[in-house]
């Protein structure tokens, strides 16, 4: 049974956030909380916030108390808010503010990992 939970509107760069939720696409859910809580990246943080929600609604929703995997994890790019800040001799000079929307699919069905190269 797949499991969903969204986080949207996260001001978080789409690019920063896609480099930590490669790290935990497709390992099961306990190995990937523990290796977010070591990393030292700002996205680590909603990204287990979002996974500890979508496993709470798996016991609540679902009743399953069983080991969960990350079916599938994905980032994509949010509204980008635009501010300007002035500089020298009267010109401005624009803040772009980037927002992400995350989605994970959990699943209580074993996921074969595949060999990663490095």
């Amino acid at each position: 049974m797949d499991i969903i939970a969204r986080l949207r509107f996260a001001r978080l760069s789409p690019r920063k956030t896609k480099l930590v939720i490669d790290l935990v696409r497709g390992l099961p859910l306990a190995r990937a909380l523990a290796q977010l809580k070591v990393l030292p990246q700002a996205p680590a943080k909603p990204v287990m916030k979002l996974l500890n929600s979508a496993a709470a609604n798996a016991r609540h929703n679902y009743k399953i108390m069983t080991d969960l995997w990350i079916k599938q994890i994905e980032v994509g790019q949010g509204p980008v808010l635009k501010r300007w800040t002035p500089r020298a001799m009267g010109r401005a000079t624009p803040i772009r503010r980037p927002t992400a929307h995350i989605k994970v699919v959990l699943t209580d069905e074993p996921i074969k990992l595949k060999q990663r190269k490095v």
